[in-house]
């Protein structure tokens, strides 16, 4: 059996030009850039649409299922800010995949990532909808009819304001990573700011009763809630796909990784927390627009509601726009490897982004959000996100035995224990996602592995001169990559 092939993280580098000016990328995030980037992927559906599912599952307990969910992913973020400092490359984790595990399981990760990233905006993109509909209603009193604001599946006939975000965050994508970078930020900011006024109405009628029963369901919803939980903290990697875009990555990445992190799991606590102390868990769990209507109980006017409405309106495009930036930036490593086909790495020499690959982005992922009902994908993008994980926790492992000379930047603390919790972690709620989940995504795999041997395999730019399962030269590489 032939030996994996492995790319070095040196010569991952080397490709890219991270060192320098990456693969006709430029240079424009600073710290503060990325970690509102990193904001703006995470804080949005999960929160203000997804709070009503995880407090279904949970009841007030859902505080302990933001908590453990946020453990989940503290754990990977130790791995990702490590690899995201040695390795700042675009490719995040499938790069960190090929440096530590193989081109074999890289292209399966970024298989997995296709999902998580495809159905992410794709369903952020539905809840962005809904949020229309409901500012709409607080502003004029009117809504959007019902065919042109849902897909067949929910009533509907096509989901317009769905395609229309997602082709509003494409055009800006295009024209270059500069005036993206400062849109995230600005959304970033005020999304925040809205969440800070929610908290202040919520706690001013905040009432300890509604917190009893504090676990209705017990751990068994508390589980089931960290896994519904867990969706609202997808998008945290996609900082990493900011290497070669980030003025100094090797320092602000793992900087803005753990910033995110500890940021972000303050506000879900605090947001759940107000509003089932305001309303009680029984008027939160499974309501639309939840958070607009706590405002409005609380108020007792629907001004308020609307202007929760519009924060989500903000904070759901601010998530779209960077979750579809590290698309488009992995597929461009992937390209780059010769695993997809080399559209996806031709970056336009105006605007220093990869203009084909987006446009194919969004028009790929317009169409499930306009047609198709998601509801029954999201826990397939759950176990795959987690699967993710769990490889680039095995990838820190991997890359100190292999690379033990490998600068970094930071390190992963309580080395082998914290990649080690991480993978039990993630192995623990991808079991709670249920055996149903479990086949469609051994089918998923399946799939991916299939495309890749039939594909990537026989495209890689590895295949080239250089032997099977040989850890190849940057000069090596380089002649491959002009003879592809």
């Amino acid at each position: 059996m032939p030996a994996p092939r492995i790319k070095s993280p040196a010569l991952l580098v080397a490709e890219s030009g991270a060192d320098r000016e990456g693969h006709g990328l430029q240079r424009t995030m600073g710290l503060f850039q990325l970690i509102c980037f990193g904001v703006g992927a995470i804080v949005g559906t999960g929160i203000f649409v997804g709070l009503s599912d995880s407090v279904a599952q949970a009841g007030p307990a859902v505080v302990v299922s933001f908590v453990l969910a946020a453990i989940t992913c503290v754990f990977t973020a130790f791995s990702f800010a490590e690899l995201g400092g040695a390795i700042p490359v675009s490719g995040s984790s499938y790069s960190f995949a090929y440096a530590g595990l193989g081109e074999g399981t890289a292209f399966l990760v970024g298989w997995c990532l296709l999902l998580e990233y495809g159905v992410s905006i794709s369903a952020v993109a539905v809840g962005w909808s809904q949020y229309v509909n409901e500012l709409l209603h607080g502003l004029t009193g009117l809504q959007l009819p019902a065919a042109l604001s849902a897909g067949p599946g929910d009533g509907g006939i096509v989901n317009l304001p769905a395609v229309i975000v997602i082709a509003m965050a494409s055009v800006l994508l295009v024209r270059g990573v500069r005036e993206s970078a400062r849109a995230t930020a600005a959304m970033a900011v005020l999304k925040l700011a809205i969440l800070a006024a929610f908290c202040a109405v919520g706690y001013s009628a905040f009432k300890d009763g509604n917190l009893t029963p504090f676990s209705p369901a017990g751990l068994g919803g508390i589980g089931a809630g960290t896994t519904a939980a867990f969706f609202s903290y997808i998008g945290f990697d996609a900082i990493t796909t900011a290497g070669e875009e980030a003025k100094n990555p090797r320092r602000d990445v793992p900087v803005a990784i753990m910033v995110c992190m500890g940021v972000v799991t303050l506000l879900y606590c605090a947001v759940a927390l107000a509003a089932i102390g305001a309303v009680g868990g029984d008027q939160v769990g499974g309501r639309p627009a939840a958070l607009s209507y706590v405002v409005d109980v609380v108020t007792g006017s629907g001004v308020g509601g609307g202007v929760i409405a519009f924060g989500a309106v903000v904070a759901i495009a601010s998530v779209v726009l960077a979750v579809m930036y590290g698309q488009t930036r992995i597929l461009m490593s992937m390209s780059r490897d010769g695993l997809v086909p080399r559209v996806f790495e031709k970056v336009s020499p105006r605007t220093a982004t990869p203009v084909a690959g987006t446009l194919i982005v969004a028009l790929v992922f317009a169409l499930p959000a306009a047609f198709a009902s998601l509801d029954a994908v999201v826990n397939l993008c759950t176990i795959g996100t987690l699967a993710v994980m769990a490889v680039v926790n095995i990838a820190v492992i991997a890359l100190r035995r292999r690379e033990p000379g490998l600068t970094r930047s930071f390190r992963v603390p309580l080395y082998p224990v914290v990649p080690l919790l991480g993978v039990a972690f993630c192995l623990y709620l991808m079991y709670e996602t249920g055996w149903t989940t479990w086949l469609q995504f051994a089918a998923f795999l399946a799939a991916g592995l299939l495309v890749y041997v039939g594909y990537g395999r026989r495209h890689s730019r590895l295949a080239g001169p250089a032997a099977d399962g040989a850890e190849v030269t940057p000069d090596a590489a380089g002649t491959a990559a002009r003879a592809v």
